[in-house]
């Protein structure tokens, strides 16, 4: 729940129809392990209520660093992004899987891909301070994050092809991004043209953006960065062309070359062991 440096993190899987498009919500409080994080792409999308002093968010390194105040929300991206925490941070927040936020959004998906926006742009200013004063005023995590599930139930709507989207998605999961996008739209009975259109709706990217996305993924966490890392072996074992292919691959998505990643990844694991954000996000200080 907690950790050494007073962290008190605090998750569960929320009830259905929910679990079917949110991995977990969570509760999240105490000072950060460092004042920036690089976050790189995922398989997967963000949403998250502030309820302590404003974040930062850079969505790239030639955009602007931008301040969300009562939260944001991040359909799944493309490029790393780097957080800006205050001295403490205290929020509530979903791990959402890749199609889950479309029922939530007023807007198709793609319009948000690599463009980070506040609750309040996707909920309305009024609504959004409400549900802030709600979880503000609730005595515990557990309670905050019950009101927070009965939110988002309150709010989800039916969402036309999103069937399609989720089996398609789950398939790509399975295989860690191996599958031929030609086999998933032969099997699903439909024209790539419709299921990438399908896609930037609900997650906004197209079936092989995901695909790629989730080998990266894939990849990186079955390392063990504690042990030398034989990165053409790695390359190899996950189906890239070559160990070239795989350096591109791993920039495109991290702004890192392998060799720095590592050195990035064992600095976080020395300095804050076991801390709650660790996992996939980095020291980008």
């Amino acid at each position: 729940m907690g950790d050494a440096v007073g962290v008190e993190y605090v998750s569960r899987v929320p009830r259905p129809p929910l679990d079917g498009l949110i991995d977990d919500l969570y509760y999240l409080e105490g000072p950060p392990p460092y004042a920036r994080l690089l976050l790189p792409p995922m398989p997967g999308a963000l949403l998250i209520v502030n309820l302590g002093e404003p974040f930062l968010i850079r969505a790239g390194a030639e955009i602007e660093t931008a301040e969300y105040a009562d939260g944001c929300v991040i359909t799944t991206p493309t490029r790393a992004f780097e957080f800006g925490y205050p001295p403490r941070t205290r929020s509530v927040g979903a791990h959402v899987k890749p199609w889950g936020l479309a029922p939530f959004l007023p807007m198709p998906a793609v319009e948000l891909c690599d463009r980070p926006v506040t609750v309040e742009q996707v909920w309305g200013r009024a609504a959004v301070a409400e549900l802030r004063d709600r979880l503000a005023a609730t005595d515990g995590p557990h309670e905050m994050l019950t009101l927070f599930e009965n939110e988002l139930l309150r709010r989800l709507c039916e969402t036309a092809g999103l069937g399609l989207v989720r089996h398609t998605s789950s398939v790509i999961a399975a295989t860690s991004g191996a599958v031929a996008i030609g086999d998933l739209t032969a099997a699903a009975g439909v024209s790539s043209t419709h299921l990438a259109q399908r896609f930037k709706e609900h997650i906004g990217v197209t079936p092989k953006r995901l695909a790629r996305t989730q080998r990266f993924a894939a990849t990186m966490l079955a390392l063990d960065f504690t042990e030398s890392i034989d990165w053409g072996g790695v390359a190899a074992g996950a189906g890239y062309f070559d160990q070239a292919h795989f350096g591109h691959e791993f920039r495109a998505f991290t702004g890192l070359t392998p060799t720095r990643y590592a050195e990035v990844r064992r600095r976080f694991l020395s300095e804050h062991p076991g801390h709650a954000l660790d996992g996939w996000s980095l020291p980008a200080d």
